[in-house]
């Protein structure tokens, strides 16, 4: 049998259930039809119980029902037809030797359906119901009992058997179709982030470099075709050297100058002309102003350190702040919270952000993933990542929230 690829579902909790019921049906109904069988045949129709019994766990085993995806082509003739015609022969055996096995045909009816599929299954569960029939009506007491028992039964079994698989196959592949819908979604999403992730990147890059070019490329040009010139008139024209040296160094503070506006225009506005505690709390202030807009009730946001502060890579402060904002603007948009704490931890090897409020907590197994209801929490886990540290968000429903960002820093990076 061709087991199911790996992309798709292999079977649905309802299949699974389906076939663990099935087990037990068939193996107590095996044992009742032993039970009751006439006297004088109890031990072949033992034997053929247990034979019965065994060749359905090593078809089982083989066939793999449990596994299988209701797209999964089925009814092959090795093993699927030869597994459920050798059942069907021993189920005959033990049919002949008790009147009691008539009740396994509807289990054999179910695994037909399941094995073989909806072609052949129904075909086979056909023929069983047939061979039910007249087994009932051949084994009856006697003329004048009623018939009806013998013949309504096995056709009622085999109506509910298919009804019962094919209303359950066709759940599963309507459940198969919406989560491939969702996972096309999924994909799309992630394509069109990717996609606007990287025209950002290349708008950014294009404008760097247009700075660049314009900016500190002549100026490195002007500064090497000045000193060349400089070169030369040294030893024949010192007053004109020194001029060209001097004009030189003026077009390098011109060049110092244009990289400082270039790489200011990279550092957020609230860093620019201050530390990091105190960008962090013109965002307090500002969040507990109410001038972000997003919150409809006051917000006291109080901002502390501890540790001596010092000065942070750039690209650490700048993540800090980011996550401060984004972090406070979720506390001021969605916790209800009066207070809010935001503390920064200076140690020898890292620095640790912790965000805390009083609102109305929150249960953090959705925060866990990626898909949580906005960006705010995976674009702080990308940033977080980005740098090598860790993100934690703890709450619990009416306990406030805690979000915890801990960064690295690698000796020799402070600035």
């Amino acid at each position: 049998m061709t087991r199911p690829s790996s992309s798709a579902a292999t079977s649905s909790p309802a299949t699974r259930g389906l076939v663990v019921g099935l087990d037990l049906l068939l193996a107590v109904l095996v044992v009742v039809a032993v039970v009751q069988a006439p006297p004088g045949v109890g031990w072949p129709a033992a034997l053929a119980g247990g034979a019965l019994l065994a060749v359905y766990v090593a078809g089982r085993a083989v066939v793999r029902v449990h596994e299988r995806s209701v797209d999964t082509p089925r009814g092959a003739w090795w093993p699927d037809v030869a597994w459920v015609a050798g059942l069907t022969a021993l189920w005959l055996v033990l049919l002949w030797l008790s009147p009691a096995g008539l009740w396994v045909a509807f289990p054999l009816m179910l695994l037909q359906l399941h094995v073989l599929g909806p072609r052949r299954g129904v075909v086979a569960v056909a023929l069983t119901a047939v061979v039910a029939v007249a087994d009932g009506l051949l084994t009856r007491s006697g003329p004048g009992e009623p018939w009806t028992g013998y013949v309504l039964g096995p056709l009622l079994g085999a109506a509910v058997a298919v009804g019962v698989v094919l209303g359950i196959e066709a759940f599963v592949r309507e459940a198969q179709s919406r989560q491939r819908t969702v996972d096309e979604l999924t994909r799309a999403r992630r394509h069109l982030a990717v996609a606007e992730r990287e025209r950002a990147v290349t708008d950014e890059r294009a404008r760097l470099a247009r700075d660049i070019h314009d900016t500190l490329a002549q100026s490195l040009s002007a500064i090497e075709l000045l000193l060349r010139a400089a070169e030369d008139a040294v030893g024949s024209d010192e007053d004109r050297a020194r001029a060209l040296v001097g004009q030189a160094r003026s077009a390098a503070r011109d060049g110092l100058a244009e990289a400082r506006r270039v790489v200011q225009d990279l550092t957020p506005a609230d860093l620019d002309r201050t530390t990091l505690l105190g960008a962090l709390r013109r965002v307090a202030d500002r969040t507990a102003a109410g001038l972000d807009g997003t919150g409809s009730s006051p917000l006291a946001v109080t901002v502390h350190t501890v540790g001596p502060p010092r000065p942070l890579p750039v690209p650490l402060e700048i993540a800090l702040l980011r996550i401060t904002q984004s972090a406070l603007a979720n506390v001021d948009e969605h916790a209800g919270a009066s207070r809010a704490e935001v503390t920064l931890t200076y140690e020898p090897g890292s620095v640790t952000l912790r965000v805390a409020d009083d609102g109305v907590g929150l249960d953090p197994a959705p925060a866990a993933g990626s898909g949580g209801r906005g960006f705010g929490i995976p674009a702080m886990r990308s940033r977080v990542r980005e740098l090598g540290g860790e993100l934690t968000l703890e709450g619990q429903p009416g306990a406030g929230t805690v979000l915890t960002v801990t960064l690295p820093v690698r000796p020799g990076e402070d600035t």
